[in-house]
């Protein structure tokens, strides 16, 4: 079968605070961005779901550093069709899976909370795998797979594969670690060694670095986010 030239990015709907309660994690926004972006650019018709239909902004992903140029006023035009889809987005739940070719898990801290048991978005991931299409995530968008079987084994769509996210190492770096151990929260190169897949990375904690292995494609950090889209794109096309 013709798979369909849509994708759906997934955004967390969590939030919780950071930086001994200073700031709030939610979605990091150019992770669903610069996907949204690439994709859109490449033809296809691009959808946000999230769980529970909301979100809430990562404060961090807000700052200059990480949002300027086109980037801020995509963002900052509540009539742009990014922050339309954004802001108008469905439940997952209420989506049918069999209209999507790609799945690609955005993230932000607060993946980490809801996306190991966010059945809605796992049922569609596990559906796009299932019907031969692309699954990607970024950062800490592999937390989606602690619950996404492949349908034909019933075990882990990242067993026995290569996968990358955001680094033990820079959640130290960042001095947040702590913080996340409090949460209860399982950290992506954790999720990696309990299921089976092998985890790989960058040598620097902020290098754009993303992994391809096979129709599944995960990228590492936000500077990671375009180039991990670009090769969903470039897999899809060879499907």
């Amino acid at each position: 079968m013709s798979l369909p030239r849509r994708a759906l990015i997934a955004i967390t709907s969590a939030q919780a605070t950071l930086f001994s309660g200073k700031e709030t994690t939610g979605l990091f926004i150019t992770e669903a961005l610069h996907p949204y972006l690439v994709l859109t650019a490449a033809g296809f018709t691009v959808d946000l779901a999230s769980e529970t239909g909301t979100y809430t902004p990562d404060w961090l992903s807000q700052q200059p550093d990480f949002l300027n140029g086109e980037d801020l006023e995509i963002w900052n035009n509540p009539n742009s069709d990014f922050r339309r889809k954004l802001d108008n987005m469905t439940k997952a739940s209420e989506l049918d899976p069999s209209q999507y070719g790609v799945f690609y898990a955005s993230a932000g801290h607060a993946a980490l909370i809801d996306y190991p048991t966010a059945t809605g978005l796992q049922n569609i991931a596990a559906q796009v795998w299932a019907n031969g299409g692309v699954v990607a995530s970024v950062c800490h968008g592999p937390a989606i797979f602690a619950n996404v079987l492949d349908l034909e084994t019933n075990e882990p769509v990242i067993k026995g594969r290569k996968i990358t996210g955001f680094t033990t190492e820079a959640e130290h770096t960042m001095g947040i670690a702590g913080e996340l151990e409090g949460w209860k929260a399982e950290l992506v190169e954790e999720l990696a060694g309990r299921l089976g897949a092998e985890y790989v990375r960058a040598p620097g904690i902020w290098d754009d670095y993303h992994v391809v292995d096979g129709r599944l494609v995960t990228g590492q950090n936000p500077a990671s986010a375009s180039s991990t889209a670009r090769a969903v794109v470039e897999v899809f096309e060879k499907l």
